[in-house]
């Protein structure tokens, strides 16, 4: 299989929405989760009320079963993952509809977002001891 067929069969089996669809949603109470990098986010800015969960710990945070799951998402909440570019969000949205969350991502990830005019925000700081991906929105 190559890289293109995963990605594929991953967008196959989730919801993908444009950046205005994607703010409309958010706006109806999705959640938008940031797995974008520190740096990046900071250099960048934010979708203002996003979570912020890194790409390695997203399904440790999000899944309805684990033990570590962030308690800021609401379980019932559909969730709409936000990357760079909007590939990585693809592959990662399938991981989550795979341990059963309402999961979908954003066509064109951040950079989509942010050509087409919708708020950017700076990237708030990280609360003193917070462990990465525990966060509430900011």
């Amino acid at each position: 299989m190559t890289l293109d067929e995963l990605l594929e069969r991953a967008r196959a089996r989730i919801v993908r929405l444009t950046p205005a669809e994607a703010h409309t949603a958010a706006a109806s109470g999705a959640v938008i989760v940031d797995t974008r990098s520190d740096s990046d986010r900071e250099r960048l800015g934010v979708v203002p009320g996003s979570i912020h969960i890194p790409r390695t710990a997203l399904e440790w945070r999000l899944a309805p079963s684990s033990p570590w799951r962030n308690p800021h998402v609401d379980g019932a909440a559909h969730v709409i993952v936000l990357c760079a570019e909007g590939y990585s969000s693809s592959l990662a949205a399938a991981n989550l509809v795979d341990l059963g969350v309402a999961a979908g991502d954003v066509v064109g990830g951040f950079a989509a977002w942010r050509a087409a005019g919708l708020p950017v925000v700076e990237a708030p700081p990280r609360e003193a001891g917070e462990r990465p991906g525990m966060g509430p929105p900011r």
